[in-house]
């Protein structure tokens, strides 16, 4: 990334329908779900994903459309159905059944886009479950010079030690939350002594998410703490963490300074919180966000 260039992110992986128990449904998906935020900040993403050639599928291309994405990396499945999540809730976090397979597992590297010159490649882990989605990521990541933002976002049971560790290599920033870190760190490490062991030669920093509690950024220069406001209303927690990554991401972007991205992340993530699901089809919802941030 060259100062003076336009960087463009490049998002990869699933879209899906959260479905609710009061029979709701929102779109979803963490990856999607960044692609749209980045969208309403005014950063015009390449989303490479697979849905269904079903009705869900076909609601899913008029919503991109009608935000004003670019439908370019959306590929259509004649033979496997869109994504679903059943969404419940224990104590008031998420616990989802992800349904398996779905037309995200089937991206193909053969109908990938054409790819931005200047980029930012984000992605996480639930759509690399399946062979041929993996292979689809191993050939964009061949394709550009793109640095990786990689969002940990474990879903149980499609991720194992190894695979997270393949994931990490060569990436140049990486977010988790607080429960996926003591998943993944050693045996008998702490949680500070598991976030410095992260922070490899090409990591730059580590985003650590902790609910009611904050946030952090632990990069090799120190680390950055935020907490949420305590007047916040929270509908659902659905959805927080991929719009913390969705700042993040505009911060790398707009080269803003490390507090300033953090502090930010926090405050949209928390807006996310105070509606039902992982993002909002009103425009009015980003606007003050957006004209905010516009620095």
């Amino acid at each position: 990334m060259k100062p003076g260039h336009e960087i463009r992110p490049l998002i990869f992986g699933e879209v899906l329908f959260d479905h609710f128990p009061d029979g709701s449904s929102v779109l979803g998906g963490a990856p999607f779900n960044v692609a749209w935020h980045l969208q309403a900040f005014g950063l015009a993403p390449l989303f490479v994903s697979r849905v269904g050639t079903d009705a869900e599928g076909g609601e899913i291309r008029a919503a991109m459309q009608a935000w004003g994405m670019d439908l370019g990396g959306l590929q259509s499945d004649p033979e496997h159905a869109t994504g679903s999540v059943e969404v419940g809730f224990a104590a008031g976090e998420p616990h989802y059944e992800i349904i398996y397979p779905r037309a995200y597992d089937f991206i193909d590297a053969d109908e990938l886009p054409d790819l931005p010159e200047h980029g930012i490649l984000y992605h996480g882990s639930l759509a690399l479950r399946h062979d041929v989605s993996a292979r689809a990521l191993a050939e964009l990541k061949r394709r550009t010079s793109a640095p990786r933002f990689v969002d940990i976002n474990l879903r149980s049971p499609w991720w194992d030690g190894e695979s997270v560790q393949q994931m990490l290599a060569g990436a140049r920033w990486t977010k988790l939350n607080e429960d996926e870190l003591k998943l993944i760190a050693p045996t008998g490490v702490g949680d500070d002594q598991a976030l410095q062991g992260l922070l490899a030669d090409r990591i730059r920093f580590v985003a650590l998410t902790r609910g009611e509690a904050g946030a952090s950024i632990i990069s090799a220069e120190g680390r950055h703490d935020v907490q949420p406001s305590a007047a916040l209303s929270v509908v659902d927690a659905v959805g927080a963490g991929d719009a913390f990554c969705s700042v993040l991401l505009a911060g790398i972007i707009r080269h803003w300074p490390i507090p300033v991205m953090l502090e930010r992340a926090q405050q949209f993530a928390s807006a996310i919180v105070g509606i039902r699901g992982a993002t909002s089809r009103d425009r009015d919802f980003y606007r003050p966000f957006a004209d905010a941030w516009c620095d």
